[in-house]
């Protein structure tokens, strides 16, 4: 008999949607499931909704203390996937926070800032997950960071966001410039970028922003659009359907709480940029982010630069701690890496694509530098995610 599952998601939440679409490619390729949608979270706050049917099993985005005892009560086992404190013998599933924070940390540094700082929400744990993770990164570094926390009401609404605004123009305002600013998710992101422009500082120019999550409707809204760490939604899914499986199968589950890494950064113009004060360098850098997977080298940069050869090395090395062959490097083993993470292409396509003559060259370049071959890289990467094919 085809198991009938529940699905708590109130679909208006964009990282719902490819929670879901794990849940299904994870159905589809196991065994299918007659699925329910409750998008409206009903059954969080009411009981007796989940007795109108036989349910095998729940998964919930939107957990509370009132469905963990319903499903107690009925024996049905239930994953949760919200990102709060788990409840007792309840599997959860959720966003590594502190290794967000290390990415916005890690984004912000490659940038080569020496002044950081992070805005969040003091009384949700996973903003100071987030909090702790960046300041991590960033100390180890050798750098200091101002934190700016508030609290989060239970709604939020214009009054508050404006208030925020204030709070948070003030703070910026005395944060020395270039400033670099992660904010714990896309909607404090979107406060700082607005309190930035009310006291007339330039983004990213002189204050720089990262968010996370990957809102898409919220980074497009934002202006500049807005750079974010993305979440791996889809695995988190995908990783509930599958422990879901086990629980209707009598199985214990895998992991009481399980933490998914996140993808990357998604990078827009809000943190588009270096902070490098000497224009030269500045110049010769942004050439070679745009260009460095056309197959650009040294002699180009320096037709596009004002420095002599021995000058834009020395100053090179002086900002970035690399040589500019070094850096064109390093951009295209990035651009490499993200073509065998997300696309199925051959590797002879892959070095047309990151500016490399011959497939053979690229392999070895590639492997000095991450000391793994493009081939097994790519194992590696797929091997660590369920394929997102249609099946």
């Amino acid at each position: 008999m085809t198991p009938q599952v529940l699905l708590v998601f109130m679909t208006r939440f964009e990282e719902c949607k490819p929670m879901l679409s794990g849940i299904n490619h994870y159905a589809r390729s196991h065994r299918p499931w007659d699925a329910f949608l409750d998008d409206e979270a009903r059954a969080e706050s009411d009981p007796l909704w989940l007795q109108q049917r036989r349910w095998k099993g729940v998964i919930s985005r939107h957990t509370t203390p009132e469905l963990v005892q319903a499903c107690a009560e009925l024996r049905l086992p239930l994953v949760d996937l919200n990102d709060e404190p788990p409840f007792a013998g309840v599997p959860k599933i959720r966003p590594d926070n502190a290794a967000i924070g290390h990415l916005g940390g890690e984004h912000f540094l490659e940038r080569g800032y020496r002044n950081y700082g992070f805005t969040g929400f003091r009384n949700n744990g996973w903003s100071c997950e987030r909090r702790d993770g960046f300041l991590e990164a960033v100390q180890l570094a050798g750098h200091a960071v101002d934190v700016f926390d508030t609290d989060y009401p239970n709604h939020s609404d214009p009054a508050w966001d404006l208030a925020e605004t204030r709070q948070l123009a003030k703070w910026l305002r005395q944060l020395p410039k270039p400033a670099c600013v992660m904010a714990c998710n896309d909607l404090r992101a979107l406060q700082v970028i607005h309190a930035a422009q009310t006291v007339n500082l330039l983004v990213p120019e002189e204050v720089a922003v990262l968010g996370a999550n990957n809102d898409g409707a919220r980074c497009d809204l934002a202006y500049p659009p807005l750079s974010s760490v993305c979440t791996n939604a889809f695995l988190s899914g995908y990783l509930a359907a599958e422990t879901l499986a086990a629980l209707m199968d009598g199985a214990e589950a895998p992991a009481l709480d399980r933490r998914v890494d996140p993808t990357g950064v998604v990078t827009r113009r809000s943190s588009d940029i270096l902070a490098i004060e000497d224009p030269g360098v500045a110049a010769a850098i942004g050439y070679i982010r745009e260009h460095a997977c056309t197959g650009i080298n040294v002699e180009d940069v320096l037709r596009h630069s004002t420095l002599s050869r021995s000058q834009l090395e020395k100053r090179f090395r002086s900002f970035l701690g690399r040589s500019p062959q070094a850096e064109i490097r390093r951009l295209q083993v990035m651009r490499i890496k993200q073509l065998l993470t997300e696309t199925d292409f051959p590797l002879k396509k892959i070095a047309e694509l990151t500016g490399f003559e011959h497939v053979e060259y690229m392999c070895v370049v590639f492997k000095r530098i991450t000391e793994s071959s493009p081939g097994a890289f790519r194992a590696r990467r797929q091997s660590n995610r369920p394929s997102q094919r249609a099946t």
